[in-house]
């Protein structure tokens, strides 16, 4: 396993409400100001999937504690979404933890924190011989994934670009070959996962750790 120094940049978000008198305080020592609003239904139905292309949310191990960020978290689109705001569109049943379901849109103080799975790494396949498509899911520590390389049995290590969000791809003729993944995260943590078995799913038993 390979680790570059870089900063940390963990990518779950921890958010509390502000005080209900609406009051902002000033930013406690790593705390930054924002807000949010929810959308969606009491079972999440109308948030499963989103951006990052994970799909099925409770299958791959993130359930409905979940939420968009705006383009300064990292995405969106506009609206509430346009920068500078730091502002969270989170899933109903997550928004149930901080607010109240008529309470529109409430201030917050929020932190990155690390990642913490169960298990390896999640590797589900798609594609055909020539286009293969790859959803690595179940990220410790940033959760997040920057670069990807992968070596098939009889091909040299080659790289791979990112589909839309957490899925990557390859144009390279590989099925049927049993396949070694490089992971780079955005935290500059570089992990090989060797091996990894053609086929619908895959979970290694090698994850990311700070």
């Amino acid at each position: 396993m390979e680790t570059r120094s870089k900063p940390w940049s963990f990518m779950l978000l921890a958010v509390v409400v502000a005080e209900a008198s609406g009051f902002m305080p000033a930013e406690a020592a790593g705390w930054s100001k924002g807000s949010a609003t929810f959308y969606g239904g009491s079972d999440a139905s109308g948030t499963m999937g989103g951006a990052c292309g994970y799909g099925n949310l409770y299958w791959t191990g993130y359930g409905t504690g979940t939420a968009a960020l705006s383009e300064a978290l990292g995405g969106g689109d506009g609206g509430w979404c346009n920068p500078p705001r730091a502002h969270f569109d989170m899933a109903q049943p997550a928004w149930l933890h901080i607010g109240i379901y008529k309470g529109g849109v409430v201030p917050v103080l929020y932190q990155r924190v690390a990642c913490v799975k169960r298990g390896g790494v999640r590797f589900t396949m798609g594609g055909f011989e020539h286009f293969q498509l790859v959803l690595i899911s179940n990220v410790a520590g940033t959760g997040d994934i920057k670069a990807v390389w992968v070596k098939g049995a009889g091909t040299e290590r080659m790289p791979m670009s990112r589909n839309w969000g957490a899925n990557w791809q390859s144009l390279a003729a590989l099925a049927g070959q049993a396949l070694t993944f490089g992971v780079t995260d955005t935290g500059g943590q570089t992990v090989v996962f060797p091996n990894v078995v053609p086929g619908l799913a895959f979970t290694s038993s090698l994850q990311f750790s700070y």
